[in-house]
């Protein structure tokens, strides 16, 4: 690990402007960043601490909810209103990591986590997000936990959030404070797809800020669930997961979200299977149509070709737990 300078904010402004130059980061809890330090993936010449900033606080807000930057994903998932409200994210957060560490990742964090790719966090392959131009090992290497939706030849790495993939199945907002300003930044247009330039992960500026994530009130909202499937029953990454919100009314699908993970560079909103499910009946065929199509521009590879029928199979019975 090498050296950096320590600064301790004592505001959202003064952690923002300390934030000076491209290697320059925020800590939290620390969960992901220190041990990428550790595997000296990640070399920042400053850590800015915002643990003391007031940033802990969980509100109702006009029937929706506030969850702030700070907020442990404990705290976050056990919440009384988001258990009720969004059961969907206190199953997604529930069911990542381990007790000890959801006891010190914060909301704000788990946003900005970065890939579980072994090659990028080795330290030595070949990588477009730790070095760029310098090719992926993945393509061509062992595949088994990449990605099948949302690649391009400069990186198939799966994004690893679960909590993202619920955000994005309850259209959350994610509020951030930076050099230009306050931005309100939709949860699905927050991660960015590879492309050319794979080291470029989401649309925050430098020194742009996480403040809070507004959960907005919804008929959907109450009605959502988080399916994940892993290769262990605990502290596993998904090997595919789904988050689906649902407005059923006589039986009738009359809106949806679905979101996708485990199988996609980014929380994957899977637009085409909301489409194939609004109008239509909550049977066992409509989902397996829609999971069908939640598919369809897939492009897995030799190891990973399994994540299709498994991320079907998943995204059926997710659906079919809203449903219930």
């Amino acid at each position: 690990m090498q050296p950096f300078r320590y600064v301790r904010a004592d505001s959202t402004d003064h952690a923002v402007a300390a934030i000076t130059g491209d290697d320059a980061r925020f800590i939290a809890g620390g969960t992901t960043l220190v041990d990428l330090m550790r595997l000296d993936v990640m070399k920042p010449t400053a850590l800015v601490d915002i643990t003391g900033l007031a940033l802990t606080a969980i509100e109702e807000t006009g029937g929706g909810l506030k969850l702030g930057a700070l907020a442990t994903n404990t705290d976050v998932a056990y919440h009384p209103l988001v258990t009720k409200r969004f059961p969907a994210l206190s199953e997604a957060l529930l069911s990542g990591a381990s007790a000890q560490l959801r006891n010190m990742a914060t909301v704000g964090g788990n946003l900005l986590q970065r890939t579980r790719c072994p090659y990028f966090r080795d330290g030595v392959s070949a990588c477009n997000k730790r070095k760029p131009g310098s090719g992926c090992a993945a393509q061509g290497g062992f595949t088994r936990s990449h990605a099948v939706l949302g690649t391009s030849p400069a990186c198939i790495a799966s994004h690893p959030s679960d909590m993202c993939v619920a955000l994005v199945a309850l259209d959350a907002i994610v509020h951030t404070h930076g050099p230009k300003g306050d931005r309100a930044i939709p949860i699905a247009e927050l991660h960015t797809l590879p492309g050319d330039h794979p080291e470029i992960e989401s649309v925050l500026a430098p020194g742009e800020l996480v403040t809070h994530v507004e959960l907005p009130a919804s008929a959907m909202a109450a009605r959502s669930r988080y399916t994940k499937v892993r290769d262990r029953a605990s502290f596993a990454f998904a090997l595919a997961s789904a988050a689906v919100a649902l407005d059923i009314t006589g039986g009738k699908i009359m809106d949806a979200r679905v979101a996708l993970g485990g199988v996609a560079t980014k929380p994957w909103r899977a637009k085409a299977a909301e489409a194939a499910l609004i109008g239509k009946p909550a049977t066992l065929d409509s989902f397996q149509r829609a999971a069908q199509v939640a598919f369809e521009d897939a492009r897995p590879q030799a190891d990973n070709a399994f994540k299709l029928e498994l991320g079907r199979r998943t995204l059926v019975r997710a659906l079919q737990r809203g449903a219930s």
